[in-house]
């Protein structure tokens, strides 16, 4: 029986960039596509809007925070969905490999497929020098305390949406893609990787393009490994 699809993407200011990630997903793949305005300042919902993607609008800040309004959407909906996935707003991800991501699911009964860059090709300085090591001290860690391995925190992910629900995802910032690798490794998901390409970003990352926000990022990351070990 064919799987009902769902997309869920965060946005916030990517004017520039949103409208090249719709129209980039594999169409007869999905369902619907779900866009989250996280409190932009630019034209991000009035070009969600125009592309065809259903608009919501999430005003407290936070990429978890987009990501939960999206999950409650969907769990609202009367039609059955039977797999989330989740990618950046800002064209990073090939939003043309969706198929890649979610196949593990469909064909082999997987609960969570993490698209990893690290197995992927990269373009050539699409992730910072901080973003390379974080993601690979994280899964160092991740291997360490919870006995998984995976070889990044990969934004690009599909997962079946009652197994998403049963872990009950909390975190509204940085610690959202960490977190559902450490509670899917909790519950003992079923779970695997497959290798997804990344390119450079439309415009300037909010979290890798400024110290602060590199710095934030790699503190909620390791602070959410250690939380869930007590």
């Amino acid at each position: 029986m064919r799987k009902i699809i769902r997309v869920v993407i965060p946005a916030y200011n990517e004017e520039k960039s949103i409208g090249y990630v719709i129209k980039d997903i594999p169409k007869e793949w999905v369902k619907e596509i779900i866009v989250v305005d996280n409190a932009s300042t630019d034209n991000t919902f009035e070009v969600i809007k125009s592309c065809g993607a259903t608009a919501l609008q999430e005003f407290r800040k936070g990429y978890g925070s987009a990501c939960l309004k999206g999950i409650e959407y969907i769990n609202k909906q009367t039609e059955k969905t039977d797999i989330i996935v989740f990618l950046d707003a800002d064209y990073s991800d090939y939003p043309e490999q969706l198929p890649d991501v979610v196949r593990p699911i469909i064909e082999n009964d997987y609960d969570m497929v993490i698209g990893s860059r690290a197995l992927g090709s990269k373009e050539k300085n699409s992730m910072t020098p901080p973003q390379i090591f974080g993601n690979w001290l994280a899964t160092k860690l991740l291997k360490l305390l919870y006995g998984v391995t995976f070889t990044d925190l990969g934004p690009f992910r599909a997962i079946k949406l009652d197994k998403l629900n049963s872990i009950n995802m909390k975190d509204i910032n940085y610690g959202w893609t960490v977190e559902m690798q450490i509670k899917a490794a909790r519950k003992k998901l079923k779970t695997i990787e497959v290798p997804v390409n990344y390119k450079k970003r439309i415009g300037v990352s909010k979290v890798s393009g400024t110290v602060k926000g590199t710095i934030m990022a790699g503190y909620k990351i390791i602070w959410t490994l250690l939380k869930y070990t007590i």
